[in-house]
């Protein structure tokens, strides 16, 4: 009896969700490590500040290359090389707050490095994975993040404190080093064979990336190059700016909330982080359960035929944004502990479940440059968690001046607003401006 073969492009997809869940271990793993290691030292705020940011300026420089090499020399091998180097960093780097100059060249290459992850993650899937189950797969893909986010705030807290920052550095690269093997070992390139409908759907050997002076002649017929990358087309696109505008949204909220929500929980509410357990938490693995919800409704809503490509974006996104919004503008209402989780875990759930809207569509309108695509959006996500997790704390300077402390509703409201706002104004450009269909060949 013949036993069932399981999908190779599920395991592909298994993978990468595992890569985002071990990347944002190492990013909270290095707050938390160096956030200890610094006090440790004396080292002022200021200083703590600068090395903090130090990984997103990376990250954000190398997005829109991410894309391009992903779609000139192929995601799987682009998103193997990144590992390799961030892992790398960590092993290699002594995590000495004293020695800022390494530091700050080493959370440099570290953000330079995983900025390539995501746009190859992007055209690794659009390669892999059919139009039908894109939703799903995109959304338990960037799920891992929010577990990774959630783990490593729950178990490396007690590795720095048996085993002392350096080991966090050592246990990242470990986990890295451990992916890799198994990227390597497993992950491989589609054939046509398992995809005999590739070219029509947009998927499979079609989107793979061939040199330029290749030719493929099929059936005897014509020949045809490597197309150009349309960046042009890509960069006044509607649809694109759609994406680029709610991807901006997105990571606002979700970087200030964060970077942020401990200050409010402390300051805000006058709340202990210790004695609030695991509760804390919460927020991360809403986002982790909502994002796969979304992922499967959506693909649910299109296979069925409820909804189109289109209005399933849209209906998702903007259900996820409005709902988000709310909550954003309510959580400073809410004076206590139960009610600023219950807040934060609906915003950020919701804005998980958007996320079957807009982060998706890559795929659906340019399936042979979603890693472009996606470089581009998140190049903007990117910027927008710099600028708003600074903007933010100069908002807290001045409420601090004007009612002495941070303890009152009045002092975080702008915090919450503009988050709130902007989610207002991103769902409404993704009803207007996006679509489901292909637009880019």
């Amino acid at each position: 009896m013949n036993q069932m073969k399981f999908p190779k492009r599920y395991l592909i997809v298994i993978l990468t969700f595992v890569s985002t869940c071990v990347c944002y271990i190492e990013r909270v793993g290095f707050s938390i490590a160096y956030t200890v290691a610094a006090d440790a030292a004396g080292i002022n705020q200021s200083s703590k500040g600068t090395i903090l940011s130090t990984f997103y300026y990376g990250y954000a420089c190398s997005q829109v290359p991410g894309g391009w090499a992903a779609q000139k020399i192929g995601g799987r091998k682009v998103l193997l090389l990144s590992f390799l180097l961030w892992s790398s960093t960590c092993f290699l780097v002594p995590l000495d707050p004293n020695r800022v100059a390494i530091l700050v060249v080493a959370r440099l290459l570290v953000g330079v490095a995983q900025g390539f992850i995501f746009p190859s993650i992007h055209t690794v899937l659009a390669q892999w994975v059919p139009p039908h189950e894109r939703s799903r797969s995109v959304s338990l893909t960037t799920s891992g993040m929010y577990l990774g986010a959630a783990m490593g705030m729950l178990v490396l807290p007690s590795l720095v404190k048996f085993k002392g920052p350096q080991s966090v550095f050592l246990a990242e690269a470990a986990l890295g080093a451990m992916w890799s093997l198994l990227w390597f070992k497993y992950a491989t390139d589609p054939p046509r064979s398992e995809h005999p409908k590739a070219t029509a759907a947009g998927f499979g050997e079609s989107l793979l990336p061939t040199k330029a002076s290749q030719k493929k002649v099929e059936n005897g017929g014509s020949t045809a190059r490597t197309a150009k990358i349309p960046w042009k087309r890509i960069l006044v696109s509607r649809p694109v700016w759609a994406i680029v505008v709610n991807n901006f949204t997105f990571h606002y909220a979700l970087y200030v909330l964060m970077n942020w929500l401990p200050t409010y929980f402390e300051q805000g509410l006058q709340l202990s982080l210790q004695e609030m357990g695991s509760s804390k938490m919460m927020p991360y693995f809403n986002m982790f359960i909502f994002s796969n919800i979304g992922g499967v409704l959506a693909d649910h809503l299109i296979t069925k035929r409820i909804m189109s490509v289109t209005k399933t974006r849209k209906f998702l996104n903007t259900v996820g944004f409005i709902v988000a919004s709310l909550a954003l503008m309510a959580l400073p209402i809410f004076r206590t502990s139960g009610g600023a989780i219950f807040c934060s875990s609906v915003a950020l759930g919701f804005l998980a479940l958007g996320r079957a809207g807009f982060a998706v569509n890559h795929m659906d309108i340019a399936p042979r440059y979603a890693g472009i695509v996606m470089g581009v959006s998140n190049t903007a996500g990117t910027l927008a968690g710099v600028v708003g997790v600074d903007m933010t704390g100069k908002l807290l300077e001045a409420a601090k001046a004007e009612y002495s402390d941070l303890s009152s509703p009045e002092s975080w409201r702008a915090v919450f607003f503009i988050p709130g706002l902007l989610c207002i104004f991103s769902s409404f450009t993704f009803l207007l401006f996006s679509t489901g269909e292909r637009i880019f060949d």
